[in-house]
């Protein structure tokens, strides 16, 4: 075999393209006029043959599955299966086009049971989409191994691809398409069938959205709908279905009974459940799963303060109750190419083919009548020269050659009288041949009429789609719309505060870092349990819907949400639990947040400056970097910066030294190192604090006297300077110690 060079990139190009355009009209999208992908006609197909229809028993999946991929679909058994198990579930499909028995999965997500559990049959739509396939209404090709045929297209005389929809992905394409109503569907086509000129905007007076099996409603403006049908791409908005059902006295619950379309109900119920348990929506006390056959969750909220539409709208951006579903209308047209549809040019597919359905079963059954006409003239000669057609028979060498040659017979009318049976040729049966090729010829007139007639033919599709249109009308549990289209929806507005219970709490920190929430407020902590060797350092009177700023010894801030602080009466959690704090890292100081607030934080090395709390607020649980710090250097304190002079003490502790100056000479900065508040030869900043000046030093301790602003001009002086020995005990009654 002699070799051929060619370049890598073009052969790989060469294959690429073959792999995606196989993957693409033989994978991936469906065909415009019967709706479906390969292996769902092929099941169709396969199921057809096996006599499976609406009317007969079940099949085992497993012999349907062997049969599918043993003839036609050379892919794996489970593939092929599961395509099976959608086409028989009732939240997936929105016209089941195979009848189940067994277990074939549910909402949740639960898996279907294994093929040779479940059994199956076709539907009545299924027939309807197999209708006349035997009257050469459309083309066969041979299967992939050469041994059998299959259809390239179903005739389908149900409008399946809007009906049910498809979504698939091949290479550089994908197809999205909804499903729909298939009485909008049916009264879309007749309008399209009478004025081929009908808008899109027209036909979506009759379809006015999607219409999905889980029902839902949709939440946008026509115009956005309008420009997906139109455009055959765009997107839209779908929410679950929920009421508010009274408890008494005012309080309430809201429940749940539809979900958006290819959502799983267990996940939606585990992702509000961990929200609930993280406090990310503390609004709600709990939800609850209460669905049989019908979806019914139940959401419980906290309070009957807050209103169940503002709670709806917000759990809807952090759950899938709140789904978007992306249109987009490819599809492999009648000629096998991809393309992107419109609404009305999926419409008009389906019309188009549907008349060359009409067409084709036409001239099969004229075809069929004229061979009949034929015998049964053939017939009639027999009948007026009976006696000499007799002798000829019992007489003659090569009747057959007599025959034609006497009674100009053709080849087909002449085996039919040589193989007719004595007891035709009774005068009765003379007369039911004579009945019969009447009708025959009168049907003959009549199917010649609709081959020549454009309106006969019109007339005969407009009656099939009021066929389906009566079967599935309103008030049938097929043909009832289960989605709402609600054009007009507002969303509703609303403050995060509505959420926020505002209940009374007070957060206990301890000198070792656990932190907890007990609820109220008390005059008395001393019955707080804490780890051995440990002890309170910090407890804050606050409400469950407050902030905390929390100041660590490496300059950090870290935000903690009070609603989100461990409960109860045990030990609490670390703080570490709570924000991403190193073990390394102390508690300085934790205090409310309150916009707008100054305060004044120092470190150990005897630097400092003013903070606003606007500025302390940290997005991350990693806090917010305010205080630079050298090597071995700590932050020491952080306290409010109310007064209008400010108290630094430093040193060692034998010497501590005390300096007190105008707040004034401080400056407020977002971040960096801060200024030089104190200097000192030996030890370091122990405490940075202001008071008034009208009011001294005062201390937390009710039975500690203040110290007079005039008792403290000794100390007085500008900042940085060294200052004197402090007053008796100042930084331990400042402590509390």
């Amino acid at each position: 075999m002699r070799e051929k060079k060619i370049q890598f990139t073009q052969a790989l190009e060469e294959r690429y393209l073959a792999y995606a355009l196989s993957t693409i009209t033989h994978r991936a999208l469906p065909d415009v006029r019967d709706g479906l992908k390969p292996v769902h006609r092929r099941l169709l197909y396969a199921m057809s043959q096996l006599r499976l229809g609406s009317g007969t028993g079940f099949k085992k999946s497993a012999r349907i599955v062997g049969d599918v991929i043993g003839k036609y679909h050379p892919h794996g058994d489970q593939s092929v299966y599961d395509a099976l198990v959608r086409l028989a579930q009732e939240f997936s499909t929105r016209y089941l086009l195979i009848n189940g028995q067994g277990n074939f999965g549910n909402i949740d997500g639960d898996n279907a049971a294994a093929m040779r559990y479940t059994e199956a049959k076709l539907t009545s739509i299924s027939e309807l989409m197999l209708q006349d396939i035997a009257e050469e209404t459309v083309d066969f090709i041979k299967t992939y191994d050469g041994t059998e045929s299959e259809p390239m297209v179903l005739p389908c005389a149900f409008p399946n691809l809007l009906a049910n929809g498809s979504s698939g992905i091949a290479v550089g394409m994908a197809t999205n398409i909804p499903p729909h109503n298939i009485g909008e569907i049916s009264k879309a086509l007749i309008k399209l069938l009478k004025n081929p000129n009908t808008t899109v905007s027209q036909l979506m007076t009759i379809i006015p959205g999607p219409d999905f099996p889980t029902g839902g409603e949709i939440i946008d403006s026509n115009s956005l709908i309008k420009e997906a049908y139109s455009k055959g791409k765009g997107s839209l908005r779908l929410r679950a279905k929920w009421h508010e059902e009274s408890l008494g006295r005012g309080q309430y619950q809201i429940v749940i009974t539809e979900i958006p379309y290819q959502v799983n109900k267990s996940r939606i119920i585990e992702k509000i459940s961990e929200l609930i348990d993280n406090k990310k929506i503390n609004y709600l006390e709990t939800i609850q799963d209460e669905s049989a056959e019908d979806i019914r969750i139940v959401l419980l909220p906290k309070t009957r303060n807050i209103k169940a539409n503002v709670i709806i709208e917000d759990i809807c951006k952090v759950s899938d109750l709140e789904t978007r579903f992306s249109i987009n209308m490819n599809a492999i047209n009648a000629k096998f190419e991809p393309k992107l549809f419109n609404l009305k040019e999926i419409l008009n597919s389906f019309i188009g083919h549907r008349f060359e359905i009409l067409k084709r079963r036409t001239n099969y059954r004229l075809a069929q009548t004229e061979n009949r006409i034929e015998i049964l003239k053939g017939f009639l000669i027999v009948y007026k020269n009976l006696e000499k057609i007799i002798k000829i028979i019992r007489t003659d060498n090569d009747p057959e050659k007599k025959l034609i040659t006497t009674f100009k017979f053709t080849k087909r009318q002449v085996e039919a009288v040589l193989a007719m049976r004595l007891r035709q040729l009774k005068k009765l049966e003379e007369k039911d041949i004579k009945l019969e090729y009447q009708e025959l010829v009168d049907y003959r007139k009549e199917l010649n009429l609709i081959l020549k007639s454009k309106i006969k033919q019109s007339s005969i599709l407009n009656e099939e789609f009021n066929n389906i249109l009566d079967k599935y009308n309103k008030s049938s549990y097929e043909g009832k719309r289960r989605t709402i289209i609600n054009n007009d929806y507002k969303t509703v507005e609303y403050s995060i505060d509505e959420f926020d219970s505002k209940e009374p709490v007070s957060i206990i920190c301890s000198h070792n870092g656990w932190i907890k929430s007990i609820k109220g407020h008390q005059d008395d902590y001393n019955n707080v349990k804490y780890k051995d060797g440990d002890k309170s350092k910090f407890i804050i009177q606050c409400k469950n819907n407050d902030k905390l700023l929390l100041f660590s010894s490496l300059g950090k801030f870290y935000t903690l949400n009070c609603s989100k602080i461990t409960t109860g009466r045990g030990f609490g959690e670390p703080v570490s639990v709570v924000v991403d704090k190193s073990d390394n890292e102390e508690v300085v100081e934790l205090f409310v947040f309150n916009e707008n607030e100054n305060y004044l934080i120092a470190s150990t090395s005897g630097k400092g400056f003013i903070v606003n709390t606007s500025d302390l607020i940290a997005s991350t649980r990693s806090g917010k970097k305010i205080m630079n710090l050298k090597q071995g250097d700590k932050s020491i304190s952080c306290n409010s910066a109310s007064g209008n002079f400010i108290g630094v003490i430093s040193g060692d502790k034998k010497s501590l030294k005390f300096l007190t100056y105008k707040l004034s000479e401080i400056p407020q900065m977002q971040k960096g190192r801060g200024i030089t508040l104190q200097k000192f030869k030996v030890g370091k900043t122990c405490y940075a604090f202001t008071y008034e000046k009208n009011k001294g030093i005062t201390f937390n301790s009710s039975n500690r006297k203040p110290i007079p602003f005039n008792d403290l001009k000794p100390w007085l002086g500008k900042r940085a300077q060294a200052g004197k020995i402090q007053p008796k005990n100042l930084l331990n009654r400042l402590l509390d110690k």
